[in-house]
């Protein structure tokens, strides 16, 4: 956007129609550093409730909308104010307003595929989706910054695709929760339920929220123009959606103190039958246990009671995978984890 003609930094001619600008970034900077400063702190200070590798990256998202508004803030303040515009930091206004997108996008790929809330880590395939697509998204955007031939229609395709990924796993995610709702139900285990329920709220909010964010964006690009008159007016509003999504889905992944169990969760996608963890136990000396061999039953955990005297008499309880004989061979962190907690 060509505001100003100007030699070695000094200001020929400048529109007073954007003389607003300075105020508004300067408002949404505040708004944005204090969000960010706040979950920061919320997510320190909730650190030992849950995984919260996801908050910590969700944090960069604020934090470089931050930094490009105090990059025009200043930009803008010093065009009106000592007649000089810089190239540098309209420079640096273009490049972290490119990476905040892109740290957006990101973020939502992440919590699309169910990192730190499906799965502790993502399966190689996923990370390599992933950063390609934060890469090519990144570049595309750059090249329609730039008014690069054909980049509109690339970024378009981009577009598409990082969308259609999003839904298409936030889908998949949703069924495997309703399927595990539904078994629990029908088996009457309220152990698991309120954890397996916030989990499907939590994608069903996400869901709802990206599909505005489709239309936004949608929105923002029909509606780009070069037009200075109202162009303080569009910003305000751009500006308004972006902090509303962002503080929608910050509040829904924030870290807190969730249902008991939340945290029980297999390190990594399985490649294979997708079920519920095991929840079956029944409770055998340590004499019997010490000769037992069945490979449906595979975990032991010793139980502490304050009236067992010695170790020769402690018990042992044994989970059984409610179906052992397709996943035993498959599901060996997750019966752990959750016989832990469950004992």
């Amino acid at each position: 956007m060509d505001v100003t003609e100007s030699f070695g930094g000094n200001v020929i001619g400048l529109d007073e129609a954007y003389r607003p600008l300075p105020s508004l970034y300067l408002g949404f900077l505040l708004i944005w550093f204090v969000s960010a400063f706040l979950w920061t702190i919320n997510t320190w200070r909730n650190r030992h409730f849950q995984m919260n590798n996801l908050q910590w990256t969700l944090a960069s998202v604020p934090l470089i909308k931050a930094l490009q508004l105090c990059l025009s803030f200043f930009f803008w303040y010093s065009c009106y104010n000592h007649q000089i515009c810089s190239l540098w930091m309209s420079f640096g206004v273009y490049v972290t307003g490119v990476l905040f997108q892109t740290a957006s996008f990101v973020s939502f790929l992440l919590i699309s595929h169910g990192y730190c809330i499906m799965y502790e880590r993502l399966s190689i395939p996923e990370r390599r989706t992933t950063t390609a697509l934060g890469c090519i998204f990144y570049l595309t955007l750059i090249g329609y910054r730039a008014s690069v031939p054909y980049f509109t229609g690339l970024l378009v395709v981009n577009y598409f695709i990082s969308f259609y990924v999003i839904f298409h796993r936030v889908s998949q995610n949703l069924l495997l929760l309703s399927e595990q709702l539904s078994f629990i139900e029908d088996e009457d285990i309220h152990t698991m339920h309120d954890a397996v329920y916030t989990k499907y709220t939590m994608f069903k909010k996400f869901q709802n929220v990206m599909q505005i964010v489709a239309v936004t964006e949608t929105l923002i690009y029909i509606s780009m123009d070069d037009d200075p008159d109202n162009y303080w007016l569009r910003l305000l509003i751009r500006e308004w959606a972006q902090f509303c999504i962002f503080l929608y889905i910050g509040w829904t992944f924030r870290s807190q103190e969730l249902s008991p169990r939340f945290s029980v969760m297999p390190t990594m996608k399985s490649q294979g039958e997708r079920i519920v963890p095991p929840i079956y136990s029944i409770e055998m000396n340590a004499e019997d246990f010490k000769d037992f061999s069945c490979h449906e039953w595979h975990i032991g955990v010793p139980t502490s009671s304050s009236d067992i005297k010695s170790s020769a008499d402690s018990l042992l309880v044994i989970v059984q995978h409610p179906h052992a004989d397709k996943a035993f061979s498959r599901s060996s962190t997750f019966p752990v984890q959750l016989a832990q907690q469950q004992f």
